[in-house]
Formats: structure tokens, sequence, C-alpha cells
């Protein structure tokens, strides 16, 4: 009985996920909830839309919620009293009124419980092959970098948008290190860049994620970890990745909370596990010799439970 009693007196953890909402496949809210729910968090969804299927297919159809309709979902929470959150997560906006509105419900949320985490992912655009490009209006980066970002605890860009933040070209790994500080400097105190086209030890068959974590001990003085992830690259595009990761390294920081280089292994090592099950899966489907489409390419998200709740170390991290 003690056993019983003691399992469920631990303390409940409640996330609120602002992101988009697919019908079919696994994007935004679709990817990052079942992860978190299988990890122990409570998580509150607002769609911030609601499409039949991402942007990546031929077809798709759907609503979308503007920051009005948020601030009235927000307002429904606070009169129930039911707006105490430990984490907040968000990812992929295209709209700057309604990320405004978000900043607005952070700082309102951060006054209600001073020890919340906000894990923002700073959806803006990509490199292709060098070539750095925008995918949403460009009036969205000064509200990132202005608003947002010093909002932040934890921020998870890749290579193009932390550059995009920081105003600064990433060509060596020491760059990399000081567009790291740079980010801390603005707000957040654990800084992921998630992809880089930096050149790998271990080969170009091997991609560089970087990981800052700076601490402020009570004299006042700072500790920075900073770890280096080289994982297997993966021969796909897929959709969703970079919200499966920042639910996963939510998760895991907060199981993890002083030690970045184990919550970045066990996030790259469950991605891996869940992105190798889902190529796989994919080219039986397509058959031989044919090119997965992006039904085929959804990520396998239910089959890789057990690796997303216990996943296996495949991918170690450098501790710089």
């Amino acid at each position: 009985r003690a056993g019983a009693r003691g399992a469920a007196m631990e303390p409940e953890c409640r996330v609120l996920s602002i992101q988009s909402h697919v019908v079919r496949g696994y994007v935004g809210n679709k990817a990052a909830t079942f992860p978190l729910q299988v990890l122990g968090f409570e998580v509150d969804t607002v769609n911030s839309v609601q499409f039949s299927n991402h942007t990546g297919y031929a077809h798709w159809k759907g609503q979308v919620l503007n920051s009005d309709e948020l601030h009235e979902l927000y307002e429904g929470l606070k009169l129930n009293k039911v707006n105490r959150y430990d984490y907040v997560l968000t990812g992929y906006t295209r709209d700057t009124s309604f990320l405004a509105m978000v900043v607005d419900i952070v700082q309102e949320l951060k006054q209600q419980n001073s020890d919340l985490v906000y894990v923002c992912d700073p959806v803006m655009g990509d490199k292709w092959n060098g070539e750095g490009s925008m995918y949403v209006p460009k009036d969205l980066l000064p509200v990132y970098r202005d608003k947002v970002v010093p909002v932040a605890d934890i921020i998870t860009p890749n290579q193009f948008e932390a550059e995009l933040l920081t105003g600064r070209k990433i060509y060596t790994e020491k760059d990399a290190l000081e567009v790291m500080d740079m980010l801390h400097a603005m707000g957040p105190e654990t800084v992921v860049i998630t992809s880089s086209d930096l050149q790998a030890p271990l080969g170009n068959d091997y991609l560089i994620a970087l990981g800052s974590h700076r601490k402020t001990k009570a004299d006042g003085t700072r500790i920075t970890q900073r770890i280096r992830v080289e994982s297997p690259k993966v021969d796909a595009v897929f959709v969703g990745t970079g919200d499966l990761f920042a639910a996963m390294l939510l998760a895991w920081t907060h199981k993890h909370p002083n030690n970045l280089k184990v919550a970045c292994e066990k996030t790259v090592s469950a991605m891996q596990h869940v992105l190798q099950r889902t190529i796989k899966s994919a080219k039986v489907q397509a058959g031989e010799g044919n090119k997965p489409n992006s039904a085929q390419l959804e990520l396998r998200m239910v089959q890789s439970k057990k690796d997303i709740e216990n996943p296996e170390i495949i991918v170690k991290a450098t501790v710089l």
C-alpha cells in the first residue's frame, strides 16, 4: 500500500502546449503530446491551427486560431483558476499578433508560478544546400528576438535560426559557442542548436547539434556546461521532428535539471529510434525502389512508445 501511495504522491507536472494540430499525422501538438504523456506529464493543448494534415502534402484544409481566440481560451482557464503551469511549450507560428499574445500569456503565467519554464522552438527557417531561407513572414524575427527569447528559458533553434536571432553567422564550432553565449545573454539559460552544417569529427554522415546550459549560483557566479552531440544523418525528409525534439528535451531536462549532457543523449537517442523505425516502415510501405511519400513518412510515434519512455542511449554527447 505504501508503495502505491508513494507513487501517487509524485507532484503533478503540467505543460501548456500551444502548437498546430493535424487530424492525420504527427506535427505540432500531435508530435508533442503523446511523448510528454508517456513520460508522465499532464499536457493541456491549445491548437493554433487545425489542419487535415501537415502542409508538406499535396493538399491540406483547415482553420487557423487568431490571437483573440487564443486570448479567449486562456481567459476561460483563468476564470476557473486553472491557469497554473510548470511548463509552456511553443513551436511554429506564422502570425505576429498571435506570437505577441503568447508572450503576454507566458508573462502572466510566470507571475502565477515564478518557477515556470518556457520552452520555445523559434521556428523561422532552415538551410538547404548551405543557403538559409525563412519560411515564416520576415516580421516574426523582431518579435522572436525582442519579445519571445527574453522570456524563454529553453530555446531550440537550428543553426540558421540561431544566426537570425543574433545577427551573427556560424562557420566554426567556436562561432557556435559564441552565438549560444549571445543567446544566453538575451535570456534563456538553456540553448540547444538542434542541427548545423558544421563538420562533424565522426565524418560527413553525422549531424552536429550543440547545447549550452548556464546556471547562476547563489553567490552570483556563473557556470556553463557545453556539449556536442553527433547523430547519424537519416536520408529522408521528416516533418514534426523539431516538435518531437523540443517536447522530449522539455521532459528530459525536467528529469535531469543540471545535466544537459544526459538530457540531450536521451532526447537524441529517442529521436534516432523513432526516425529509424519510421524510415524502415516507410520503405516497406513504398515498395522496392520507390520514394516514400508524406503519408508514409509520418513519424511512427505510437510504435515507438517504449523507446520514448526509456530510450537506449545510442548517441553520446561530448562535453566541450
